[in-house]
C-alpha cells in the first residue's frame, strides 16, 4: 500500500478533536490484520485529541508513512509480514526521531517485549487496552514519559531486577529509603509513579496541583539521574521504596 492508500484507509477518521489548549496528536496505525487495523482506526477517530493520519499493513508501510506524514506517534503491531514491528520501530526511531512508537500487540512475552523496547518503543500496550489507556500512552510518550500498561510494567520490572535473594531488591540494590537527596515529598511522588499513577492521580492522592507534581517529578528525575517514568519505576524498586512482586521491603 502506498502512502496515499494508507491515508485513504483511515476512511476520513481525521475527526479526532483537539484537546483544549493543544492540537490533536497525529497518529499512524500499523497492523497486518485488516479488521483489527480498521477497528483501531475507528476507535481512535472517536477519541478527543487524536487524529489518525494513516494506516499501514506492515512495518515497511509504517516506515514509509512515517517518512511521508511525520506523525507524532506510530501505534505499532509487532508480528507483521515483510518487516516486523520491532525492526520498523528501530528504523523509525533512527530515521525520524521526532516520531515516537507505542506498541499495541496481543503479546506481552519477553521475546516480544524486550526487542521492541530495545528498538526504541517508548510505550507498550496489549490489545485488551481500552481507548482511554491508549490515549494516555500516546500522550505520555509525546510528553517524554513511558507509556507502559501496568501488566507490562510489572513484567519489565521483574526481568530488570533479576532474581536476588528472597527479601531483597535484586543484586547489589541499595536499600536507603530516601537516596540521592530526595525529599520526603519527592519520595512519596516516586512511590506513586512506581505504582502506575498518572500525574493527575498523584495530585489527587496527595492533594496538590498537577503543576506541583510535575515539579516534584522533574526534581526527582534530576536528583536520581533517571530520564523517564520507566527508569524512575526501576529506581524505586531497586532502592526498596516499593515491593517487587513476591518480595518484601526490608
Amino acid at each position: 500500500m502506498s502512502g496515499v492508500s494508507g491515508r485513504e484507509e483511515t476512511g476520513g477518521q481525521e475527526g479526532g478533536r483537539a484537546t483544549e489548549g493543544g492540537r490533536a496528536l497525529r497518529v499512524v496505525v500499523a497492523d497486518d490484520q485488516a479488521a483489527v487495523r480498521e477497528g483501531i482506526v475507528m476507535l481512535l477517530g472517536l477519541l478527543p485529541g487524536v487524529e489518525v493520519v494513516g494506516a499501514a499493513r506492515d512495518g515497511e508501510e509504517a516506515v514509509a508513512l512515517t517518512a511521508e506524514l511525520a506523525p507524532d506517534v506510530v501505534l505499532m503491531d509487532l508480528r507483521m509480514p515483510r518487516c516486523d514491528g520491532a525492526e520498523a520501530t528501530r528504523r523509525i526511531r533512527e530515521r525520524h526521531p521526532g516520531t515516537e512508537v507505542v506498541v499495541l500487540t496481543t503479546y506481552a512475552d519477553d521475546d516480544s517485549l524486550f526487542p521492541a523496547l530495545r528498538a526504541g518503543a517508548r510505550g507498550y500496550l496489549t490489545k485488551d487496552a481500552g481507548g482511554e489507556e491508549i490515549v494516555r500512552a500516546l500522550r505520555d510518550v509525546t510528553d517524554g514519559r513511558a507509556g507502559l500498561s501496568p501488566s507490562v510494567q510489572r513484567r519489565l520490572l521483574e526481568q530488570l531486577l533479576g532474581a536476588g535473594p528472597e527479601g531483597t531488591d535484586g543484586p547489589g540494590a541499595p536499600a536507603a529509603p530516601q537516596a540521592d537527596g530526595l525529599t520526603e515529598r519527592e519520595t512519596e511522588v516516586l512511590v506513586l509513579v512506581a505504582d502506575g499513577l498518572s500525574n493527575q492521580e498523584i495530585a489527587g492522592r496527595l492533594r496538590i496541583s498537577t503543576a506541583t507534581v510535575k515539579t516534584h517529578i522533574n526534581n526527582l528525575f534530576a536528583k536520581t539521574g533517571v530520564r523517564d517514568r520507566a527508569q524512575a519505576v526501576r529506581y524505586a524498586y531497586q532502592h526498596g521504596l516499593v515491593r517487587a512482586p513476591g518480595r518484601s521491603v526490608t
